[in-house]
């Protein structure tokens, strides 16, 4: 695929891997990401499968704690946080009318230093102690040399601090590309709904990562010379001040796809714009302000003002939701697999909004705190919710990167099967979590009663997994026989679909559309045509 995206001169494989385009480095990361979201795949199917019934069969406790901690690492560092960024790295210059990205050697040199973590993580399964397994977060003092040692903790360090960096270049390339790459009639109150997401996401990125990648040197001081840090509680707090804007730069951009391809799909334009930036503004100053409240059980934290300003966060997100249900309101309804995965994400996503709220109380928390609610409540916002936004822009954005479409039959069918998947899975979760099923655990005993929902949460996930695997298919079938999409297969609202599909090295090869608003090709569409009668 990336061949086709590069200018004859540059093709093959030195050109792919040393390219400076924008939509070359982007489609390469993208790719890497997926490969890690099917890696991270396999070792949930194996934990499920150890916990579908009480004693161990399948793998021993601690290889059971190093499939726990490499699969949160992949999910988190290694494919949601990538995936979402490279789609900005693509996806922003097109809707701005640039014709590169802004810094393409630095946006290349934080893609392979992204692919070079990766690769260090997983190192460690290669070293006499095996993976890291202090969990995704790598708390001090359980990831220290005295509870944590040999080289495999060391790699995660590594892999994290170089996957984190990378992916810090590339975010703060798009935000100067937002900043300094605009066309000129692109004012920011004219940029899409999905470049105004990433704008939020890279404002998380360049304020919240760096506190992460000093974090992660000094606990990787702290296993060479001992405590520095003064404490666990040190460390999380320095962890959490990126832990939690992490969660949006997870969500937002995918928050943006659905916002596009409801409105596409709808045939209008994206309902209540203004207020939609302004919330994803105040989503963003929000989401860097309230990282204690995963702090609540420490006693070392302020709970009334966590607890105050993360309950607040439903504000923002109720207008977010109110403006995707309003621009359907009375639009001619395109169902395209885009559409039902925009759908999904809404849904999905709201449980574990909602079930956030419970976990922001402190009372609440204590209870839930390090139990199953908080996987149930984790799961529903990243696969309820970031999943279902990525398979949007999957298939949203296929034909434009590619030319020529995926089949919507399987991808409908994947997307029920998702629906089934999460909901099997993870709603006994919070059952199990009340109930007093903790986290990070390999076994259970056989007299709590929990068989039954294991059982039943295990099954979910392979539903899961049946449904990615009809994601491959369908990636197959549509490689082997090749539909040719068009320019603009969708009708769309912004400027990438006035563009060639895929497009040219410097993205436009003639003069661009007039820019009256923040959905130029829908105004072109309909100028002598009233909205309302649409």
């Amino acid at each position: 695929m990336t061949a086709l995206l590069v200018e004859p001169a540059s093709r093959g494989l030195l050109g792919s891997l040393t390219g400076t385009d924008h939509k070359v480095v982007a489609v390469r990361t993208l790719a890497t990401s997926l490969v890690f979201f099917l890696a991270g795949g396999v070792m949930a199917l194996l934990m499920r499968t150890e916990l579908s019934q009480p004693g161990l069969q399948v793998v021993s406790a601690e290889s059971y704690n190093a499939l726990f901690t490499m699969h949160g690492s992949t999910m988190i560092y290694l494919f949601v946080t990538p995936f979402a960024l490279a789609l900005g790295l693509y996806f922003v210059p097109l809707q701005l009318g640039a014709a590169e990205i802004a810094g393409p050697r630095v946006a290349l040199l934080g893609s392979w230093l992204y692919t070079f973590g990766g690769v260090a993580m997983y190192a460690g399964f290669l070293t006499k102690s095996g993976a890291a397994k202090a969990t995704w977060v790598g708390f001090d003092p359980l990831s220290t040399a005295v509870h944590s040692p040999g080289r495999g903790m060391d790699y995660w360090i590594l892999g994290v601090w170089l996957a984190c960096a990378g992916l810090f270049l590339i975010g703060a390339c798009v935000l100067a590309t937002v900043l300094r790459r605009r066309a000129p009639s692109m004012t920011l109150l004219r940029m899409p709904v999905f470049s105004w997401a990433m704008t939020a996401t890279v404002l998380m990125v360049v304020v919240s990562f760096p506190v992460l990648l000093v974090a992660m040197a000094l606990l990787f001081a702290e296993r060479q010379v001992g405590d520095i840090m003064g404490g666990g509680v040190t460390y999380q707090h320095l962890f959490w001040f990126f832990g939690h804007p992490v969660v949006y730069v997870m969500f937002f951009p995918f928050l943006g796809v659905v916002g596009e391809a409801i409105a596409v799909a709808s045939g209008r334009r994206f309902f209540g714009y203004v207020a939609f930036v302004g919330s994803l503004l105040l989503f963003a100053s929000l989401s860097v302000s309230i990282w204690a409240h995963h702090m609540f059980t420490t006693g070392a934290v302020a709970t009334g003002y966590f607890s105050l300003a993360s309950t607040m966060i439903i504000v923002p997100a109720g207008v977010d939701y109110f403006d995707s249900i309003a621009t359907m309101w009375g639009g001619r309804i395109r169902a395209h697999a885009a559409f039902w995965f925009a759908i999904g994400f809404l849904v999905e996503f709201l449980i574990g909004g909602l079930s956030g709220i419970w976990v922001a109380s402190p009372p609440l928390d204590y209870h839930a705190n390090n139990s199953y609610v908080v996987v149930a409540h984790f799961h529903f916002t990243l696969v309820g919710g970031s999943l279902f936004g990525i398979f949007a822009a999957v298939y949203h954005w296929w034909p434009k990167v590619t030319g020529w479409t995926l089949r919507e039959g399987l991808g409908k069918l994947q997307c029920a099967l998702l629906v089934v998947g999460v909901n099997v899975a993870f709603l006994p979760q919070f059952v199990l979590g009340e109930e007093g099923m903790t986290r990070r655990i390999a076994d259970y005993p056989a007299g709590e009663g929990w068989a039954g929902l294991n059982l039943l949460s295990s099954i979910g996930s392979y539903v899961m997994g049946l449904a990615v695997l009809v994601f491959l298919f369908n990636l197959a079938v549509s490689w082997a026989v090749q539909r040719p999409a068009g320019d603009d297969p969708w009708e769309g609202h912004t400027l990438e679909w006035a563009t060639t599909s895929p497009p040219p090295r410097h993205n436009f090869s003639g003069a661009l559309p007039p820019v009256t608003s923040y959905a130029p090709l829908w105004d072109l569409r309909h100028q002598d045509t009233p909205e309302g009668a649409t």
